[in-house]
């Protein structure tokens, strides 16, 4: 009798490399709300101009995450992701000297594409792709998870660097930074499609796709997650700052160096981050055994819950610690399970394209919640409008996600 098979290992080269990308890739981009302040006070711009600069990165890397992944599917990943990091690198350091706010929005267009190049679009269909159909829904979470990772990081450390070389020595380091884990791209081999899958044309997945009501109804639902990411990624540092300014962190805070509501905003951030490793992999894990579209409802619905009850209750520095723990474990939860579903409907083949055009709407959302944030802000002096708009669109996105038909399209006769 033959040995049995081997079974296949989750933790492989190109899961390892791809999740060292995402990291770095995305502590730089996480780390932006730590620059509101700083930068705003160096130039007296108000709070609309640098948040539009980040809303405006967030588009470009919505518009750029369909087209980086049909790239990177005509001519290669790797290809993909070196012209990613390159763009990525020479928008930060071109920012690193603008000093006005038409130059640094204009300038963020480079950035938001070196995301889109180094991000979730072309690295999770690699993942996805290298992956056994046992692993896949684990491997996803785990690439998205390291995204997570670089949140905890990125943060603290342009918090640290700010005041030894300056926010622009920070962006300058942070180029550096992106260009180094090009280093791993050899590990990213490329893994064949299902013939299957090969014997479509990308124009033929995309036509199944957008006559599916369940892909519009995923392209729908994840404009609430870019919505609240994007707002609290950008806003919610200054938020804690001034919201909580007259309760200064004590006790156990003071003791890590938390002296002072600054360095909480920055934190709270990392502390998303953190928690959101054991959030996403978790949801990777529950993608193996329930239908997708009833956890990505129960995750917005959760977020729904946690938000309001935190703009609700006063916030001190304990509520902004609870506020993180519980919107971390919920944070990129969503990206395993909505690349897994987007991956299980229509293939492997062309899943970057497809996952990329949902991220669009990901990304429209995320737009909106920075640029909403610095323009109501600017016009209320609070947040508070702009966070219970992200709790009705939290609650909506937990609606629209039920109705999905969680079955594969079948191929064309």
């Amino acid at each position: 009798m033959p040995p049995p098979a081997a079974r296949p290992a989750l933790i492989t080269p190109v899961l390892v490399a791809g999740s060292v990308v995402i990291m770095v890739s995305f502590a730089i981009r996480a780390s932006f709300g730590v620059f509101q302040i700083p930068i705003g006070q160096e130039f007296g711009w108000p709070r609309a101009e640098f948040s539009l600069a980040i809303a405006i990165q967030n588009l470009a890397w919505g518009i750029g995450q369909p087209v980086f992944a049909a790239l990177a599917e005509r001519f290669g990943d790797r290809k993909a992701i070196v012209a990613g990091a390159v763009l990525y690198a020479a928008g930060l350091v071109l920012t690193a000297y603008a000093t006005s706010p038409l130059t640094m929005q204009a300038l963020e267009v480079f950035v938001g594409f070196g995301v889109a190049g180094t991000g979730f679009g072309v690295i999770l269909a690699v993942v996805g792709r290298a992956a056994s159909a046992r692993n896949r829904s684990m491997a996803l979470a785990v690439a998205t998870a390291a995204g997570s990772a670089g949140q905890v990081i990125g943060p603290p450390v342009a918090e640290a660097l700010l005041g030894p070389i300056g926010w622009q020595g920070v962006f300058v380091v942070f180029a550096a930074a992106i260009l180094a884990v090009l280093a791993v791209l050899p590990a990213l081999r490329v893994a064949e499609a299902e013939s299957v899958e090969v014997a479509e044309t990308m124009r033929q997945i995309l036509g199944r796709a957008v006559r599916d009501p369940s892909y519009a109804l995923i392209f729908v639902g994840f404009f609430a997650c870019g919505y609240q990411l994007g707002f609290i990624t950008a806003h919610f540092p200054a938020l804690v700052t001034e919201m909580s300014a007259a309760v200064a962190p004590t006790g156990a805070l003071a003791a890590l160096g938390v002296g002072d509501t600054a360095a909480l905003g920055a934190l709270a951030i990392g502390v998303i981050g953190l928690a959101n490793i054991a959030g996403t992999l978790t949801a990777g894990w529950l993608g193996n055994l329930f239908a997708r579209k009833y956890l990505l409802s129960g995750i917005y619905a959760a977020r729904t819950v946690v938000a309001a009850a935190f703009i609700l209750l006063p916030i001190t520095p304990g509520s902004v610690l609870a506020f993180s723990v519980l919107m971390g474990v919920l944070w990129l939860a969503t990206v395993p399970l909505t690349a897994g579903l987007v991956g299980h409907l229509y293939g492997l083949r062309y899943m970057g394209t497809l996952y990329g055009v949902v991220f669009f709407s990901h990304q429209l959302g995320s737009f909106l919640g920075v640029w909403l944030g610095g323009e109501l802000y600017d016009a209320y002096g609070t947040y508070t409008l702009v966070w219970w708009i992200g709790v009705g669109v939290g609650a909506f996105s937990a609606i629209v996600h039920l109705p999905i038909r969680e079955v594969r399209v079948p191929l064309p006769a």
